[in-house]
């Protein structure tokens, strides 16, 4: 192999280790069976939710796991491979591709990498299910008023209660 050939792909995978390193969330999985139109509209998908897919050598992935320090990752480079990539929403990826493989069954979820440790499918299809971020903070929004809410009706009552007896 020449110089010039072994530069590129040492880029490639100091890319892909940067990836690595500064994503909140990766999903690796096998897209072997999909028509071009489901990846396309896969692609949209994750395109819309900030989120990077790529057709990586598992070769290159698997230097760039070890490089960003994921060893455990190279059981999953195996057979076709994508790579999904989310600097900003740890969840997009995984509910993405977890929906989508209900509906195309030849897309296969391998495993991925959460908030920098490596994860098992189990680990990816449960963080798929949870709420989205949005969904979380309504969530925690309404925890949160809970007990203002108690509080105005819990005085409401009293003033009401005081104007019967007036």
């Amino acid at each position: 192999m020449s110089e010039a050939i072994i530069a590129k792909k040492a880029q490639l995978v100091e890319e892909v280790t940067t990836k690595f390193k500064e994503a909140a969330s990766v999903v690796v999985v096998d897209y072997r069976g999909l028509t071009v139109d489901e990846v396309t509209n896969l692609r949209k998908q994750l395109r819309d939710a900030n989120v990077e897919m790529k057709v990586i050598k598992n070769s290159i992935l698997s230097r760039a796991a070890v490089a960003a320090g994921l060893e455990g990752m190279n059981d999953v480079f195996t057979g076709p491979t994508a790579i999904a990539f989310s600097n900003e929403d740890v969840v997009s990826p995984a509910k993405i591709m977890y929906d989508f493989a209900k509906d195309a069954e030849a897309l296969e979820i391998k495993g991925g990498v959460i908030e920098g440790k490596v994860s098992s499918v189990e680990d990816i299809n449960a963080l798929a299910q949870l709420p989205n971020r949005e969904g979380m903070l309504s969530m925690l929004l309404s925890v949160l008023q809970a007990p203002v809410r108690n509080v105005a009706y819990a005085i409401n009552a009293v003033a009401d209660s005081k104007e019967e007896v007036a």
